[in-house]
């Protein structure tokens, strides 16, 4: 058995593969303009696209989540790796045809089913196999998806100008089918028990303890806790208004510190690498620290910074502000899985995870609206600023709450464990 056992860091790069995949969705403002441009279609009507897109990711990763755990992640892989590559390539005949609606279909809900099954798939098996570094695990993986869009901006860019967009599509499909079908082959969850051979000889040394999880529930018990709720609300407050801050930055750092229309650019692709960069120092910070405090100093953090955003009056130190956002909003999607792990288990955890990510597609479909909304409501940015820094107070608050949740679990399992070893 021994000698058939995975490479555990094969297996984070095959996640690291077919998250950087399916993390391409975030270069989809490349199409928007040769595509608008080409048909004539409406800027929002192409950028609807995204918005499914992003909706059936939160959708699919819900109501899919069960099929992760009941079929594990290789069979859960491949089937991402045909939704995503067919709905990628199928965007190909949906721009050779000139149908938007077809293009709702293939991008949006087919290439949105692989991307939320090609999302919670590899991580709830990364969590698995870094029992020692669960936040390291599920960082790297997901620092793939926010690196994604640097890699593939140029490429498909690139591929435009050679060969047009409905051939960039087929290619694309085809490349992205490959390396996702080739990186689920190598997914499968641990042996029962295991433990990597060094932190196993610490924990029998007596150097390590395992440290147990606050309970192993099932998808549908853990939708009945208060916990799932007060975790569901602190990643769509954080989402909701990074993504709310992404869609408008360029125009924002024009209106607020004076910024020319082309170093706005930049700061907006410099936006992406520290997105990605934030996705794995906060998730290996977090094991060292602890989720509850990770998602606490994201909150203070951010507080401070979108009520200060206003004030600033030197590009350089506004950027440097919205770069630290941007580490905080990365860092709240790969600090959840293992915050997850920590509260529910590993049970069903890609099931739990999938739920926990419908806050991804509200956000998605909240955060640019709302931000717009306070934008013309108030008449400059400096308003929507602050409106989302009072959200990340309560969103701090609920970091706060949720301790004392965890403070009773904690509890009741000493007092279990007390009451076994009385028995014994």
């Amino acid at each position: 058995m021994q000698g058939k056992l995975k490479n555990r860091w094969l297996i984070a790069a095959a996640a690291v593969g077919i998250h950087i995949s399916i993390g391409s969705v975030y270069a989809w403002s490349v199409f928007t303009n040769p595509i608008t441009k080409q048909f004539g279609w409406g800027l929002k009507d192409v950028q609807f696209t995204f918005s499914i897109a992003i909706l059936f990711l939160g959708l699919s990763a819900a109501f899919l989540g069960h099929y992760v755990e009941k079929h594990g992640p290789r069979k859960a892989g491949t089937l991402a790796s045909i939704f995503f590559g067919l709905g990628i390539a199928g965007s190909g005949l949906a721009i050779q045809l000139e149908n938007i609606t077809l293009l709702y279909l293939f991008y949006g809900i087919l290439g949105g089913i692989g991307l939320g099954v090609g999302y919670i798939t590899p991580v709830s098996t990364l969590v698995k196999w870094f029992p020692d570094r669960r936040g390291l695990a599920t960082g790297l993986a997901i620092m793939g998806f926010g690196f994604a869009s640097l890699v593939a901006s140029p490429i498909m860019q690139a591929l435009i100008v050679a060969v047009g967009i409905a051939k960039t599509f087929y290619i694309l499909g085809i490349i992205y089918f490959i390396v996702m079908f080739a990186s689920a082959q190598y997914l499968s969850p641990p042996p029962e028990g295991w433990m990597p051979e060094g932190f196993k000889a610490q924990v029998n040394a007596g150097k390590k303890q395992i440290k147990r999880d606050l309970a192993q529930l099932t998808a549908n018990e853990a939708v009945k806790t208060r916990r799932f709720y007060l975790l569901w609300l602190m990643l769509f407050i954080n989402v909701t208004c990074g993504i709310a801050v992404i869609s408008v930055a360029s125009p924002m750092a024009q209106e607020i510190v004076g910024m020319s229309a082309a170093a706005a650019a930049t700061m907006v692709g410099l936006n992406g690498l520290f997105n990605g960069a934030g996705r794995l120092a906060w998730a290996s910070l977090s094991d060292y620290i602890g989720r509850p405090n990770t998602y606490t100093a994201f909150f203070i953090i951010q507080v401070v910074l979108f009520f200060l955003l206003p004030n600033i009056t030197v590009p350089l130190l506004f950027q440097i502000a919205l770069f630290l956002i941007m580490t905080c909003y990365g860092g709240g999607f790969s600090s959840i899985p293992a915050y997850i792990g920590d509260l529910f288990g590993t049970k069903q955890l890609g099931a739990i995870h999938g739920y926990i990510l419908t806050a991804w597609a509200a956000a998605g479909l909240a955060g640019p609206i709302f931000a717009a909304w306070v934008r013309e409501s108030t008449g400059s940015y400096i308003g929507t600023l602050s409106v989302f820094g009072c959200m990340f107070i309560v969103g701090l608050a609920i970091s706060l709450v949720i301790r004392l949740d965890i403070k009773k679990l904690r509890e009741q399992a000493g007092a279990a464990k007390t009451s076994v070893e009385k028995i014994s």
